[in-house]
């Protein structure tokens, strides 16, 4: 509750109203999101400013414009909003609400392939969990504790970290099917190559590269391996891709890399097994996180 100064007490109502406005921007989709008309919202926004004795949004051509007391009031209701259907949720299946704010990071490629899929799965489960993802490649972020939980490429995670191994993850060269077909029967070093740059200096493509084809000089670098992919996708060279990648488009011309796989890992602090939002969050990863089979 806010208590201003004029001592009103601002109510469900009342920040349902902020919210509808801050979401909607005008007041035509204010009011559709609350299902009134646009005259009843405009009051309603009259009368909540008088009685605060506060500007909450200032009118422009883009529409109503929130002012910092309307921000944060806004971002209360959002938090009162998830509570509400916490409770509703927790009512019908007659359990506990897990609830809390989860951190959780990962690779991009990760992020894209694998996390983004898992979590369409359960996540609408737990409506008052709220998760906060971050891409890096850093196993320090777990160690300086900015992330709870971290899905990482490794055959060696670190000792001071507790986790369970999810499967091997193969790497195999690659390249669009119109690239393929163009460069039929060329050796590897001859086409133009796409890979990381420093920023994975250890990764096992690029230590296999230098071990099998230390002549070639890739033509394109990138800083994600995302951007390899698509780079890949797009018809511009090959590159060596973990199997999780392959899709619509792409074509291995070679086995998987021997001796150069990984293994993706689901990691967290010994300290973050007493939070039972991250002991649900990892559990339901270590379920709903598939690699797929080649």
């Amino acid at each position: 509750m806010f208590n201003a100064a004029t001592h009103y007490q601002i109510d469900y109502s009342d920040l349902s109203l902020i919210l509808a406005l801050v979401r909607g921007g005008t007041l035509a989709r204010a009011a559709a999101l609350l299902r009134v008309d646009v005259s009843t919202v405009f009051r309603a926004v009259r009368r909540l400013e008088a009685a605060l004795g506060q500007t909450l949004f200032e009118k422009s051509r883009a529409g109503y414009l929130p002012t910092t007391l309307a921000t944060t009031l806004a971002e209360q209701a959002e938090r009162a909003e998830q509570a509400l259907e916490a409770a509703r949720v927790g009512v019908e299946q007659g359990g506990e609400v897990i609830s809390g704010t989860v951190r959780l990071t990962c690779t991009d490629s990760v992020l894209q392939s694998l996390l983004l899929p898992a979590l369409a799965q359960f996540m609408p489960g737990y409506p008052a969990l709220t998760l906060e993802l971050s891409t890096s490649n850093d196993f320090a972020n777990l160690s300086r504790r900015d992330a709870d939980i971290a899905l990482r490429l490794t055959k060696t995670p670190p000792e001071h970290l507790v986790g369970r191994c999810l499967g091997t993850v193969s790497y195999r060269v690659c390249a669009s099917a119109d690239y393929a077909r163009q460069h039929a029967g060329k050796e590897l070093a001859a086409l133009n190559w796409i890979a990381p740059d420093d920023f994975l200096p250890d990764h096992p493509t690029v230590t296999w590269r230098r071990q099998h084809l230390p002549g070639v000089m890739p033509a394109y670098r990138c800083n994600s391996m995302v951007s390899v992919t698509e780079l890949v996708r797009a018809g511009l060279g090959v590159a060596a891709l973990p199997d999780y990648l392959l899709g619509a488009g792409l074509q291995p011309l070679s086995p998987p890399l021997t001796g150069h796989d990984t293994a993706l890992w689901l990691l967290t602090r010994p300290d973050c097994r007493a939070l039972r939002s991250v002991v649900t969050l990892f559990d339901q990863l270590g379920q709903h996180v598939h690699l797929p089979e080649h």
